[in-house]
């Protein structure tokens, strides 16, 4: 069912665009946005705090950071590796006026240090995860929570398995504590 899904996702997208957003070796998956539903289960399911630290990882629009900032009173990074997002998502920041409380970072996902997270979300590839995994085991604190829409971490046992219907979609949402 998962893979029929990422192909019916990406089906939709045109050849061009595609290309493009898997021309870096450092881009793990396409920009898919995260319904508002299932980013609203994501941030529950991490039982995020107010005052943690949430970082997105490749947070396209940034609406994971706003939702944990405004619903969960916490800090939020967005890490995202194109430059047009990160514009985006930078200037409704500072619209809001939440320059204090969302920082976003143009780079690549397996460039940063993610040790000041204690929440860190991602819609993944299960190939990207694995990819991935090093860093995450390298930075995260004791306690810190790993939460991936759709796609496991190989090799990691998920505290939580949560399965969340939107519309005809189910979506499989894992659970990991450091």
């Amino acid at each position: 069912m998962r893979t029929f899904f990422v192909a019916l996702l990406l089906a939709g997208f045109s050849a061009a665009s595609f290309a493009q957003n898997l021309a870096a070796t450092d881009n793990l998956a396409p920009y898919i946005p995260t319904p508002q539903i299932i980013v609203e289960k994501m941030l529950e399911s991490a039982h995020v705090r107010p005052g943690e630290v949430v970082y997105d990882l490749g947070s396209g629009d940034g609406r994971i950071l706003f939702t944990a900032v405004q619903e969960y009173g916490a800090k939020a990074v967005g890490i995202e590796i194109l430059p047009e997002l990160c514009d985006k998502t930078r200037e409704r920041v500072r619209t809001m006026g939440l320059e204090d409380k969302i920082r976003v970072i143009q780079a690549s996902v397996l460039r940063v240090d993610l040790s000041p997270a204690d929440v860190v979300t991602m819609y993944l590839l299960t190939g990207s995860n694995e990819r991935l995994r090093p860093n995450l085991e390298k930075y995260l604190k004791r306690g810190s929570r790993v939460v991936s829409n759709q796609f496991p971490v190989k090799g990691w046992k998920p505290a939580d398995v949560v399965h969340v219907k939107d519309g005809s979609m189910e979506h499989t949402i894992y659970v990991y504590r450091r």
